[in-house]
C-alpha cells in the first residue's frame, strides 16, 4: 500500500509508528506532510519515510490517504485536494466532521471516518472506523490494518461516532484524572509519590487487561475483589458517596455533546 498521512502531528506520527513497527507497509511507501520544513526533515530522518510540505504531491503519490488535521483545517484543506483525492481511499480522523461533509468536499473519493486515541503512541490505542458510501470490504480491511497496528480497532455505524469521541477519544484524559486521584490517596497515606503513581498506573492497566482478556463484566470482577466486611467494600461505598459513577458517566455525556458540534464550529478544537 502507498500511504500518505496529511498532517503528521502527534496522532499522525503515532499511526505512522504503528504501521512501521508492524511492517504494515515499507517506509518507502509512506509519505507524510507537515506545515514546517524543519518538522518534515525530522520525520524523514526519524522514520525513514518521505516527508514534505506539499500536500498535493503526497496525495498524488498515494493509494490511501490518512487525513489527521483539526476540523476547521479539514474544511479549508480538503476541497482544494478533491481533484488529487479522486478515486482514492481517504481515512479522516477529524473529530465531529460527518461523512456527508467529507463526501461533499471529496465527491469522487471513498471515505472512512476514524476516531483513534492518544494511547496509539504506545500501540495501546482504541480506534473506531465508520465507512461511508461506496467503501469496499477490501478498503475497510486496509483501514483496519493501518489502525490495528496501533492497538485495537472496531467498526461501528456513524451514528455512534460522537459517543466514541466522548468515550475513547476524550477518555484517556478522564482516566489520567482518576489515576492521579488514586495516587494522591496513596501519598496521603504515606506512600512516596513515584511509588504511588506506579502502583496506581499498573493497577489501572491490570484491571483493564482483565476486562479485555477474560471478557468478564467489570461488576463481576469487582465482586471478586470485594470480601465481606473488608477494606475494598469500605472504599467502594466511599466512592459511591461521592457519586463517582454518575460523575464519570456525565463527563462522557458532556464530551459527546460537545463532539457533536465540532464539525460545524468554525473554531472547533480537538477532543
Amino acid at each position: 500500500m502507498r500511504i500518505a498521512i496529511i498532517g503528521c502531528g502527534t496522532l499522525g506520527e503515532a499511526v505512522l509508528g504503528g504501521m512501521l513497527a508492524s511492517q504494515t507497509t515499507e517506509p518507502s511507501n509512506i509519505t507524510v506532510t507537515t506545515r514546517r520544513r524543519e518538522h518534515a526533515a525530522e520525520l524523514a530522518e526519524t522514520h525513514g519515510v518521505r516527508a514534505t510540505t506539499d500536500n498535493v504531491a503526497a496525495v498524488e503519490a498515494a493509494d490511501i490517504v490518512v487525513v489527521s488535521v483539526k476540523p476547521q483545517r479539514a474544511r479549508e484543506l480538503l476541497p482544494t485536494l478533491a481533484g488529487a483525492l479522486a478515486d482514492k481511499l481517504v481515512i479522516a480522523t477529524c473529530a465531529g466532521v460527518r461523512l456527508r461533509q467529507y463526501e461533499a468536499w471529496m465527491p469522487s473519493s471513498a471515505v472512512i471516518r476514524a476516531m483513534p486515541n492518544t494511547p496509539c503512541l504506545i500501540r495501546e490505542g482504541m480506534t473506531v472506523l465508520s465507512p461511508g458510501q461506496g467503501v469496499t470490504e477490501q478498503q475497510l480491511e486496509a483501514a483496519r490494518a493501518i489502525f490495528a497496528a496501533s492497538g485495537r480497532c472496531i467498526v461501528l455505524e456513524e451514528k455512534h461516532m460522537d459517543a466514541v469521541t466522548g468515550l475513547s477519544g476524550s477518555g484517556p484524559a478522564f482516566a489520567f484524572v482518576v489515576l492521579e486521584a488514586l495516587a494522591d490517596g496513596g501519598v496521603m497515606m504515606g506512600l512516596p509519590r513515584d511509588a504511588a503513581v506506579e502502583l496506581a498506573a499498573q493497577t489501572m492497566q491490570g484491571a483493564a487487561r482483565l476486562v479485555l482478556e477474560t471478557d468478564d463484566h467489570p461488576a463481576a470482577l469487582k465482586d471478586q475483589v470485594t470480601t465481606p466486611a473488608g477494606c475494598t467494600i469500605a472504599g467502594l461505598l466511599t466512592m459511591e458517596d461521592g457519586k463517582i459513577r454518575s460523575t464519570l458517566a456525565r463527563a462522557i455525556q458532556e464530551a459527546t455533546n460537545v463532539a457533536s458540534r465540532l464539525g460545524d464550529a468554525g473554531d472547533a478544537p480537538n477532543p
